[in-house]
């Protein structure tokens, strides 16, 4: 599935449940979420994994709609797992959930690749939220999470000022926007302009910045000066 910062459809059938290959290497942890997730609506565990390697055995047995990966895990941890799904099985998206507070653990999964951050104590109705919008190629972070990869965004790399200078002033609001936690609707709403209009300028703007996805333009704002 391509990567588009509108999110594309997915390409599953209609009624098709959503597949769900999870890793983590807590017994407890990972036999909750089995049961957990099982209690969706729509969604299906096609597989469970104790560690990265079985995951992404699972993933290329499988090949889920997304990945649910812990960050630390034995053998090969969350993001090496996020950054090889991405690379051999791009039709499956990740979503990382995680206890721990290792912030540049999570800017690798985001650089790597992944769509979603929860953490572990998220409820239900915010994991299957978070599930089906990677699933659908959209971003979910929790508010914790965003906050922890802004910051760990800003101490590194400053955004070349050339990047910023070749958005237009329209992009650059828009940006804002997004950083603000807007929808493409709720944009369209507050610049009073139609919601393929904010569609153009998002498709611009993440082109000429390098950007996967809201939660990498998030970051880039913050780095930017854009957002506060």
């Amino acid at each position: 599935m391509a990567d588009t910062p509108d999110g594309a459809g997915v390409s599953r059938g209609v009624g098709k449940p959503l597949s769900v290959v999870l890793a983590d290497d807590q017994a407890v942890v990972r036999e909750g979420l089995v049961t957990l997730l099982g209690l969706l609506p729509g969604v299906e565990v096609v597989g469970s994994a104790a560690d990265g390697l079985a995951a992404l055995a699972l993933v290329a047995e499988h090949k889920p709609d997304v990945l649910l990966v812990d960050l630390r895990m034995p053998r090969c941890d969350g993001v090496e797992a996020t950054e090889r799904v991405r690379a051999e099985h791009p039709e499956t998206e990740v979503v990382v959930l995680t206890t721990y507070a290792d912030d540049e653990s999570l800017l690798a999964a985001l650089k790597a690749g992944a769509r979603g951050f929860l953490t572990k104590d998220a409820d239900a109705e915010a994991i299957a939220r978070a599930l089906h919008a990677a699933a659908d190629g959209q971003s979910t972070v929790d508010a914790e999470l965003q906050r922890r990869l802004v910051a760990a965004a800003t101490r590194s790399a400053p955004v070349r000022v050339k990047e910023v200078e070749g958005l237009t002033a329209r992009e650059i609001e828009v940006l804002r926007l997004i950083a603000a936690g807007l929808s493409n609707t709720e944009i369209a709403r507050t610049l009073v302009v139609s919601e393929a209009t904010v569609k153009t300028h998002v498709n611009h703007l993440f082109t000429k910045a390098g950007l996967r996805d809201r939660a990498q333009a998030v970051a880039f704002a913050y780095r930017a000066g854009i957002a506060d």
